[in-house]
């Protein structure tokens, strides 16, 4: 367990505002700090943000109000105490264990729950259009994000079912919260179509561990598409097309931070995604 002593002031000044324990290990992350807690004798996890970029995730997390995501049980700007998570279920180890069917209508049920209507205004958020920009502005020097680039201009010039979206949703972002469900945490605070949500999960759990490959694995993103479509309601085109714009921007930040691995998990699903629309295509003029 992390020493008092060592922990950044940040995360100390609000363990005492809020008469929290350590609990566990100090996590941090490019955007945040996270420590496990007890809260009033309750596990919980106090999550302190570095960026300003975390905060409308924050924002959202808490607008959610625990239905289909973590409950927040107090809030500050660029802070949240949160529950923890206490379920034994993984869902990259049931990908990873011959169960990826059911972890996709997992991640589909979790993803439906958070873009459910709520009440009360919408919090303020990341345009979607704003996320997209590392894609525009890396494309023009690289060839392979050409495509994904045209693909995403076209689809966020016309977007449809504009929703709150989590914008990071998939295996590791959904977790085993017992008796509560499997639950989103960490979104990233997006405004946009609701059909982006998904694109993410086609990539995973390969972007946490490129050693197992499965999202990657031939038929793989076929059988994850039938399995999405038939939850969702989704045009088979239409979320082929958010796979290509999500996995070349998710490809340009890898790119840019010089990891080569994660972008060529992103293209090589790309390349798929392209490769079915072509089809579709073929077919429809037949």
């Amino acid at each position: 367990m992390t020493s008092l002593t060592l922990l950044p002031a940040d995360v100390a000044t609000w363990l005492a505002r809020w008469a929290l324990l350590p609990d566990g290990d100090l996590l941090t992350t490019r955007s945040s700090w996270v420590l496990p807690v007890r809260h009033q004798g309750a596990p919980a996890m106090l999550k302190v943000a570095r960026i300003p970029d975390e905060e409308a995730g924050f924002r959202l997390l808490t607008w959610w109000n625990g239905q289909g995501a973590a409950r927040v049980f107090a809030s500050a700007p660029g802070v949240l105490l949160i529950e923890r998570a206490l379920g034994v279920g993984d869902l990259a180890q049931m990908a990873w264990s011959g169960e990826d069917d059911d972890a996709c209508r997992i991640l589909c049920d979790t993803a439906a729950q958070l873009h459910a209507p709520r009440s009360g205004p919408v919090p303020d958020l990341h345009p979607l259009e704003d996320w997209f920009q590392p894609l525009f502005q890396l494309a023009p020097a690289h060839a392979a994000l050409v495509q994904a680039a045209e693909v995403a201009r076209q689809l966020l010039a016309a977007p449809r079912e504009v929703v709150p979206l989590h914008g990071d949703l998939h295996h590791e972002n959904v977790l085993d919260f017992g008796s509560r469900g499997w639950l989103a945490i960490d979104p990233h605070g997006l405004l946009g179509d609701r059909c982006f949500d998904y694109a993410n999960l086609f990539t995973n759990p390969d972007l946490s561990d490129p050693s197992r490959p499965l999202a990657t694995l031939p038929g793989r993103l076929e059988r994850r598409l039938e399995i999405v479509v038939t939850a969702t309601g989704l045009a088979p085109d239409r979320l082929l097309r958010w796979i290509v714009a999500w996995t070349g921007l998710s490809a340009a930040w890898f790119i840019d931070d010089g990891d080569d691995a994660g972008a060529a998990i992103d293209l090589a699903i790309n390349a798929t995604a392209r490769g079915l629309l072509d089809l579709g295509r073929d077919n429809s003029d037949r």
